[in-house]
């Protein structure tokens, strides 16, 4: 370490009076003092060293954690449960989210399943009334015919003339002009047939006057074999003289006649419903 340096002082005038101040002390005294007032600063100064170096360190302290009490555990114990029966609560719930969501998709299905019987049912009803519907016709018809007089029956035959003009042809224009027509058993046109007064009505046309009744129009005419069918025949279905329907034969297997409710008038293939008998009267 350097020594300070000691400031050089100018001498007053009055240097050479003598001074009641004391005499310097010697050079030797001088650095001794220097040399202990050094060696107490560097004292000094390692002593500060060594408390910043001892405030540097950390001071770490051990804390003791409290020892759990019986309340303590039983709060614990209690807080596990509460938890472990929310989580079975969620677990039920879900199940029986899960069992109400099967619950309803097979509810759905088995509603479906019922509107498509229902719908089955429905159709097969209504398929049964119409075909219960045209039964009732048809035997009201026979009953109409059942109360005919014998004696009618026996003389249909004779009443029927010969036509004054007209052709078969006229007959079957006639015919295919009332196709589409509605079925009404009773009715006699011009818009809607039942099976005789249809085939009553073509046949007037050139004047040959047949029966009303198809039970008495199957003892018209000449009795022909449905072999040897010719256009303008009448076809009948049921006994000679207890015919429950009639119509007409156009040729190429087919007939003309006023069907049903169902049907109205329409042209039809023999092949689906063969005639039990026919006739020809012109």
């Amino acid at each position: 370490m350097k020594e300070p340096l000691v400031p050089v002082v100018p001498m007053s005038h009055t240097a050479h009076i003598r001074s009641h101040r004391k005499p310097r002390r010697s050079a030797t005294s001088s650095i001794a003092l220097r040399a202990g007032v050094a060696g107490g600063v560097l004292s000094m100064a390692a002593a500060g060293a060594s408390a910043s170096a001892n405030a540097a360190e950390p001071v770490t302290q051990t804390i003791e954690l409290p020892t759990l009490t019986a309340d303590m555990s039983a709060q614990v114990a209690q807080s596990a449960a509460a938890t472990q029966q929310a989580a079975a609560n969620y677990e039920l719930r879900a199940e029986r989210d899960a069992a109400a969501a099967k619950a309803a998709a097979e509810a759905k299905k088995d509603l479906a399943e019922a509107k498509k019987k229902a719908e089955a049912k429905k159709k097969a009803a209504e398929a049964a009334r119409k075909a219960a519907a045209e039964r009732a016709a048809r035997s009201a018809e026979r009953a109409t015919l059942s109360t005919a007089s014998a004696s009618a029956s026996a003389s249909a035959s004779t009443s029927v003339s010969a036509p004054s003009s007209g052709s078969v042809a006229t007959v079957i224009a006639f015919l295919k002009a009332q196709v589409g027509d509605a079925y009404v058993m009773g009715a006699t046109g011009p818009n809607a047939w039942d099976c005789s007064s249809l085939v009553q009505a073509a046949y007037k046309q050139v004047g040959v006057d047949l029966p009303r009744v198809s039970q008495d129009q199957s003892m018209a005419g000449t009795e022909v074999s449905l072999s040897n069918l010719q256009v303008g025949d009448i076809l009948y279905w049921g006994g000679k003289g207890s015919a429950y329907h009639t119509g007409v034969y156009i040729g190429d297997g087919q007939y003309l006649d006023a069907a049903n409710p169902s049907k109205g008038v329409v042209i039809q293939d023999l092949s689906g419903y063969p005639a039990d008998g026919a006739v020809r009267v012109l």
